[in-house]
């Protein structure tokens, strides 16, 4: 399962680069293959460590604001692994033909 993912805690800041480095460190723990965007985190894994995984992250962030917003995507591809790569490189592949 690929999902990519954003949290934004609702604390006033301008800034939520501090955060986003927190969920970072959590995603990191977690061991999945994952790659950070400007505009969110893709996550690869099986669904179960993947949810579990976002939802870990949206409580984290909770415990820091009142108010916490998730958008999830989910591309869910039975039996299909190593997908963050595959997908552009398909992509770039296509470009030089």
């Amino acid at each position: 399962m690929l999902a990519i993912f954003s949290i934004a805690p609702h604390t006033g800041d301008k800034h939520l680069s501090g955060f986003v480095a927190q969920t970072l460190e959590l995603i990191r723990q977690s061991g999945l293959d994952h790659q950070l965007t400007a505009m969110g985190t893709l996550v690869e894994g099986e669904p179960e460590e993947v949810f579990n995984l976002i939802r870990d992250c949206h409580i984290m962030m909770r415990d820091q604001a009142d108010r916490v917003g998730t958008k999830i995507w989910i591309d869910d591809q039975v039996g299909r692994t190593g997908r963050i790569r595959d997908k552009v490189a398909s992509v770039e592949g296509k470009l030089s033909e």
